[in-house]
């Protein structure tokens, strides 16, 4: 949610922000009517926009709304919550290949549920956000996975160097609705408010299967857990039950005994201690058996840091070595497999098949490509990334710009690193350590 609210939605939501912040036992209680306000609505439908996504069980765009004529189809939104006749659609379900061969499943609603649901997180966004703690990064205004990855730096640079590094099964699909519903019922005491989000928390999904059928499950419903996964709702809602987590951690006096101190990023989490890491593990399993969610034991483990390392949200933390002095210390880098994940995407962007494309094309697409992964991998030390980021993107473009002429050669004498970067107007990634952050503190 990057865009800017108009005047009238900015002030609903400060409002809202500061009778939270000022009264953090106050539970609202005329919430609904401000979901289905014409500029909360028009607001929530530019967000969902700017997102993009695709259709969903319906199969309509966002070109099919505008064409139909976007004053009637919000207004249409807008009367069905209004009368309280608005019922969910399912949510299409479709499986994003992960890094390790496995499918990571993704549900995308329909526009009219995702613009109902972006309005109420519009509403309720500032209010819970009052609630969230420090320790939790994901999806929060003025907060980034960035933040997450300098907080554990500098808990391990202050001597939290054994490290609990969890991993939770299914986090979105194991919340338990009941318990989710109480963490929602402490602020909202708006029976319309709360039954609307009981929808979206049982909405059916839909998928096809290799023939092209349709199946249809009521899963969530069933076992009264979940959450939807890939609606604007959900990250709210996995935010506030994890928020269980960080404030049971502390009030049950784990961190103060151990010195462990928690930091979150959705469903990642890892837990620095000066005490010891294996009594954290203990404590971690016993209270997410409470919380009813399942610690994915081949994934999560204990580490002894600099003697190890460990990755999180993209880097991997540890002892690094001092390319002047050959010294070793404390740091972090971006991950080798992230590394290998973005040489991955470059070779497919510039896959030797598609020379119909000019040059100009393949450069516009690398280009935001290269610059977006070095915003993100611009913490600790990174030249030796972005150097190899650097030659793989040069002797791929180099390959393309070879099949593309007929070249016999490999093109490195014909198309030099210099000359590509210059006049095809390539980013490179040398030298661009001395202007990061750190380096001119």
């Amino acid at each position: 949610m990057s865009l800017t609210p108009p005047e009238t939605v900015q002030k609903l939501r400060n409002s809202l922000h500061a009778k939270a912040k000022g009264s953090p036992g106050y539970r609202f209680y005329a919430l609904y009517d401000k979901v289905y306000r014409a500029d909360v609505l028009l607001h929530a439908y530019d967000c969902c926009k700017a997102n993009k996504g695709a259709a969903g069980v319906d199969r309509q765009t966002f070109e099919d709304i505008e064409t139909h004529g976007l004053s009637q189809w919000l207004g249409e939104l807008q009367q069905v919550l209004k009368d309280k006749s608005y019922r969910p659609s399912a949510v299409r379900r479709v499986w994003i290949p992960k890094p390790d061969g496995k499918q990571r499943p993704l549900g995308i609603p329909t526009i009219k549920d995702r613009v109902a649901q972006m309005a109420a997180v519009l509403v309720l966004e500032p209010i819970f956000e009052t609630d969230l703690l420090p320790e939790q990064y994901a999806y929060r205004p003025q907060r980034s996975a960035l933040d997450a990855v300098s907080h554990v730096q500098t808990l391990l640079q202050t001597g939290h160097c054994q490290v609990v590094d969890a991993d939770l099964s299914g986090y979105f699909d194991s919340i338990p609705h009941a318990e989710l519903l109480k963490s929602l019922a402490r602020r909202i005491s708006d029976g319309a408010m709360m039954h609307v989000l009981k929808l979206w928390l049982c909405m059916a999904v839909e998928e096809e299967d290799e023939r092209g059928r349709k199946h249809r499950t009521t899963r969530n419903r069933d076992e009264g857990k979940g959450t939807p996964q890939g609606a604007p709702i959900s990250p709210l809602l996995s935010n506030l039950y994890m928020r269980r987590f960080v404030l049971g951690w502390q009030s049950l006096g784990h961190q103060a005994r151990l010195k462990a101190f928690v930091v979150n990023y959705a469903d990642d989490l890892v837990i620095c201690c000066r005490g010891s890491a294996a009594a954290a593990l203990a404590a971690m399993r016993e209270m997410m058996t409470r919380l009813k969610l399942t610690v994915n034991e081949a994934k999560t483990r204990v580490c002894q840091v600099p003697q190890e390392t460990f990755d999180f949200l993209g880097y991997t933390f540890g002892r690094l070595w001092s390319p002047r002095t050959g010294r070793p210390y404390l740091g972090v880098c971006p991950s080798k497999k992230r590394v290998q994940r973005f040489c991955a995407k470059v070779t497919e962007a510039t896959d030797r098949r598609s020379t119909s494309r000019s040059v100009e094309e393949v450069v516009a697409d690398l280009n935001p490509m290269v610059q977006g992964w070095a915003n993100y991998f611009s913490l600790g030390s990174v030249s030796k990334a972005y150097r190899i980021v650097d030659v793989h993107v040069g002797s791929r473009l180099r390959m393309w710009l070879k099949a593309k002429h007929k070249a016999a050669c490999v093109g490195k004498k014909r198309f030099t690193d210099a000359a590509t970067a210059k006049r095809l107007g390539l980013v490179c990634l040398k030298g661009r350590t001395g202007r990061l952050p750190w380096a001119t503190a």
